[in-house]
Formats: C-alpha cells, structure tokens, sequence
C-alpha cells in the first residue's frame, strides 16, 4: 500500500515552511548567538524567537499548520497520532523543579493559538470538552510527594510526561485513535514517521499525523552537550574540514500520511511517498557510532529493500551531518561505501541548528520539498569540504525521483528513509 504525504507544518530558526525553504535555498542561517540564561555565557543557537520556545506551542503552530496545509476539518476521529521528542517536557520540569507551581505559568494548551481558521477549529473543539474531562483529579493526598521540599502541587508533573505532546495533539483535533509517542534520540522525527506509515499499511487507520518537535534548549541540556565538548562555539559546519560541533536548535515539523486511496478519493495534493524506512540499533556505545557501521549500513539497505530501489536510484541524500568530528566522519564513510559517486549530498544543519529528535522530520520536509521543487539545498556553513563528496554547495535544479534523509541518535539508533514522487 502506498503511503503519501498530504501535508506539511514546519518551524524553524529559518521560518516556517515555504520561509524556510527559501531562506534555506539562499543560503541563509537561523543561528545566532544569544544568551537565554543568565548563568551561561552566549552561544550560538538556533532560536524561533527571541527567547526558548514552548513545546506545546510548537506543536500547535505545525500541527494546525499541516492540517491547514492538507485541507483537512476537525474533527478527525479516526487518525493515528505518532508524535515524538527525544527531550519532550524537559524545560518545564527543570522549572518546575527549582520554582516549583511557577513552571506551568509558561505552558500554553495546544488548542490555543493564532486565530487562523484551522486554530480556531482547534481552540472550539478542544473546549467542547467538559473541564472535568480536561483535569487530572488527583489530589496531593492521593499522590504524596516523598521529598516535601519540591513544591509541585496536585500532580502537575503529569502534564509533562514525555508523551503529553502527541496527547494533546490527539485531543486537539478529537482523534481517539492510536497515539504513539516515540523516543529515539535524533533519530526519532525517521522513527515517528516510520510508525505512522505501519499503521496506515497495517490498516489500524487510513490517515496519521506524524512527525517530531523540540523544544531542547534549557541550562542541563546546553551544560550537558557542553560538558561533553559536543558544542561549536561559532557556529555549525557540516562535513567541513574545520567543523567544531553540533549549534542546537528548536522547531520541527508534522506531516499528514494517508493512503494513496484516501488522498485520491477526497483530491488531496500529493507532495510524495513514504517509499520506505530502516531502522536500527548499534547495541554498541552511548554517544559514538559503531566502528564498523555495521548497523548503521543494515539500516540503509534496509531502507532500499523496503523500498524496491538499489542506491543507484537514489538522486539526493539529505544527510544527519551534525558537524561533530564523530558523526560527519561516519557517515561520509557510509555514503562513500553504500552510494554511488556523484550523488548530491547536504546537511541543512548549519542552517537549522540540531533539533536532536526533531531533525530528522525537518529532513524530510526538505526532501519533499526538494522533490516538489526539483531544487537541491544547500550545505549551509560549508567553507571547505573535509570529504570527497558531491556536497551541494550552492542551491541547485536536479532531477529528484528518490531523496534519503539518514538519522543517527546516541543510544546508536540509526534510521533511514526513502521519499519518492508521486506515481
């Protein structure tokens, strides 16, 4: 069964999704050096705004904007949910665990938002609900909280468990379907994506939305990376002989799948196929690729098979291509065994920043974009290369049939994806 794309939402340091993608093909770059706390020195980072973003407002604005995008009403009680984000909630329960009640003050629901005509359908829906069906009741006595010096009240810690974002998203729009939240590290928006389509191909549902979104800049995940001198203090150079690290970023993107069928039958437009997906585990090291690739190779080949195309049919590669020493080095060398010479490769990271599990979603929606368009964009940061590749230096006109955007996680989690045109 062919799986299609029917919609996209899209945010980043580089806009939304039609913004972006020009600011993207003109070579421009969300990063910029900020400050957001007062107890850290400024580094290079990828904002939306001018300060961290809420991670449900995220969601909001992508997912009313591929609902939008895809033509779609509310509400959609039969479609798949499969959402993730590799560090969800985390902003606010480190504020909730040094402020205390404060920490919800900044949490936004997903039904409001900007007054288009698809948040309005999300703000009305969401408040038909009775606010009783909208509370958890749960009580401090029913709950105790063994440390009595951590002020959280009721049971507020339950709005930010990890899967609270695609829950939302599922009452936003009135799906009781299945909703999946899926955790891959940076490999989660490939894994997100590879989850909706199973549902959509198993037949549990015929429209999904699927995706990833973060909102990851907060003081233990800069001092983290930081620590682990994964962090550029410039900037962020994909494949660059003079790469320094990873520019965090926020953002993300959701997409509309559904069966060719149903996409044909209500005259949806079409920007592509999930032709197919791979995914796999090193089980080998925490934060460093296998040696050997091994695994990470398997999940390419995996990635082809499913979707009936040898790599000499593939005409770009959107790339992880983070700008660590490590990864770029990894993968360079996976490209170089596994894919012909001559094909088109970018990282569009040094334009985004690394939105960790929300990477690999902004990597498809570039894809698709490029196959809509049959532009290539470019590797945003790239002075000089530091491999023998066809990188994309300059945005260019190519034939795009087949596009693969590859994701690698710590935890060695390594996914790969195919998109095609339509048939």
């Amino acid at each position: 069964m062919d799986v299609v794309v029917t919609g996209i939402g899209l945010v980043s340091a580089l806009g939304t999704l039609d913004d972006g993608w020009k600011r993207l093909l003109s070579g421009k770059s969300g990063i910029r050096h900020h400050q957001p706390f007062l107890e850290m020195e400024p580094l290079p980072l990828a904002l939306v705004g001018t300060k961290p973003a809420d991670l449900i407002t995220l969601i909001r604005q992508v997912l009313a904007d591929a609902l939008q995008d895809a033509n779609l009403t509310l509400p959609l009680p039969d479609c798949g949910i499969a959402i993730g984000s590799s560090r969800g909630f985390q902003a606010n329960l480190e504020l909730l665990a040094s402020e205390g009640s404060s920490a919800t003050d900044c949490v936004t629901d997903v039904t409001d938002g900007r007054k288009t005509e698809v948040e309005r359908s999300l703000r009305e829906f969401g408040r038909g609900k009775s606010q009783k069906a909208r509370e958890f009741p749960i009580t401090d006595s029913d709950f105790p909280i063994p440390n009595s010096q951590l002020p959280i009240t009721n049971c507020q810690f339950v709005n930010f468990l990890p899967h609270m974002g695609a829950i939302a998203a599922a009452r936003a729009i009135g799906s009781t379907g299945p909703v999946l939240a899926p955790m891959a590290a940076c490999a989660t928006g490939l894994q997100s994506i590879a989850r909706a389509v199973d549902l959509i191909r198993t037949g549990e549902c015929q429209r999904a939305i699927a995706g990833a979104v973060e909102a990851p800049i907060t003081p233990l995940t800069l001092a983290g990376f930081s620590r682990m001198g994964a962090l550029a203090n410039n900037g962020c150079y994909p494949f660059d002989e003079n790469r320094e690290g990873f520019v965090i970023g926020e953002g993300g993107a959701l997409f509309v799948l559904e069966s060719a069928e149903l996409a044909r039958r209500r005259g949806a437009k079409i920007y592509g196929r999930v032709s197919g997906f791979g995914l796999t585990n090193d089980a080998c090291h925490a934060n460093a690729p296998e040696l050997g690739g091994e695994s990470a190779i398997a999940a390419v080949n995996q990635c082809l098979k499913r979707s009936n195309l040898a790599a000499i049919d593939i005409d770009f590669i959107h790339a992880h291509g983070t700008a660590t020493e490590l990864n770029d080095r990894h993968e360079a060398l996976l490209i170089e065994k596994l894919f012909h010479p001559g094909i088109a490769v970018s990282s569009t990271k040094g334009a985004t920043g690394h939105t960790l599990g929300a990477s690999g979603a902004l990597g498809v929606a570039f894809c698709l974009m490029s196959i809509k368009y049959q532009m290539l964009p470019p590797c945003v940061g790239m002075k000089k290369p530091g491999f023998e590749l066809d990188f994309v230096r300059c945005a260019r006109s190519a034939i795009v049939r087949n596009a693969v955007c590859l994701s690698f996680g710590f935890g060695g989690q390594n996914a790969a994806i195919v998109l095609s045109g339509n048939r």
